[in-house]
């Protein structure tokens, strides 16, 4: 089925800030005249532990509107479960998604990735049909309030998205999701959704739960399966060339490890690569998505050097 480009976007968002933490200064007491003077510096915030909060399972609820930036009042409401989990030693997070309403059924999963550069996040989203992830949406939190923003397009039309994360407590959170269409002017408000931590099952038992899900919606088809070989742990060596196009003939090598593993109702996998050698030290992701569609794999990578 179609998803629209809003539903797309849900999983982007869910998030927790937290504040600059300010470094007490030194306190130094002049003999001579009893003044006191306090040095206070800060350092820059760090924001890779942002949705550490999020890890588990919560229940989800969602209102959206049907046809944005229309003058359309129609909205419609989706239940579901959120599973979020960290991967890459929590470098990254992984988030999936099943829900159920009068739209439809959806299923999303989201690779969110930390830039300790720039200290923001760049989130990338696939569904069920695209076996792709989407342009990623950019954002970081300050003072408690968490915004991301992406340009798309919709109806052949330019427009910004915007997520506003508010109201959180370790039990729950909120965010708003608007469309503007004249540069930013204006917002028209078309997502509203609310999670809630789940306390009576545990996130084994609701992965269980989405991949039944999966596997009654979803006829399989063939390739799924393609790199079931993969999944376990593996003892790797790189031979890389050190400077492709240059005429360079110089290669160097790296021995490691990697770690394969299954997700999304075996409708993707997860490879961690870690390697060192020549006195240099790689480490990255790998993501890869299969379309039922096209019967082909879209292969995306992440160094840690430059996680975005």
């Amino acid at each position: 089925m179609n998803i629209p480009k809003d539903i797309r976007n849900y999983l982007l968002a869910v998030s927790l800030a937290f504040g600059f933490q300010p470094l007490a200064g030194l306190a130094q007491q002049n003999s001579s005249n009893t003044s006191t003077k306090t040095v206070q510096t800060s350092t820059p915030r760090a924001g890779q532990h942002d949705f550490d909060f999020e890890i588990g399972t919560w229940k989800t609820h969602v209102k959206r509107l049907v046809h944005p930036l229309t003058g359309s009042n129609n909205w419609v409401e989706y239940n579901g479960t959120t599973i979020v989990r960290r991967v890459w030693n929590g470098k990254a997070n992984l988030v999936e998604l099943v829900m159920d309403g009068p739209a439809g059924h959806f299923e999303g999963l989201s690779l969110r990735l930390y830039n300790p550069e720039t200290r923001q996040w760049s989130l990338n989203f696939s569904n069920i049909n695209s076996g792709a992830l989407s342009q990623p949406t950019i954002g970081e939190f300050k003072n408690g309030r968490g915004e991301f923003y992406d340009q798309e397009t919709l109806n052949g039309r330019a427009i910004f998205v915007r997520f506003v994360i508010t109201d959180v407590t370790p039990n729950s959170c909120r965010f708003e999701q608007s469309f503007s269409d004249d540069g930013g002017k204006t917002w028209e408000l078309n997502w509203i959704a609310t999670d809630t931590r789940a306390k009576d099952e545990s996130p084994r038992q609701n992965a269980h739960a989405q991949k039944a899900s999966v596997q009654s919606s979803v006829t399989e088809p063939d390739g799924q399966h393609d790199f079931d070989w993969e999944f376990g742990n593996w003892k790797i060596h790189i031979k890389r060339l050190q400077h492709p196009f240059t005429g360079s003939t110089t290669w160097t090598e790296m021995d490691g490890t990697v770690t394969v593993r299954k997700i999304w109702g075996d409708r993707a996998n997860l490879a961690e690569i870690e390697a060192n050698g020549a006195g240099s030290h790689l480490e990255f992701l790998s993501l890869r998505l299969y379309n039922p569609q096209s019967h082909q794999w879209s292969l995306n990578f992440a160094r840690s050097s430059h996680p975005g």
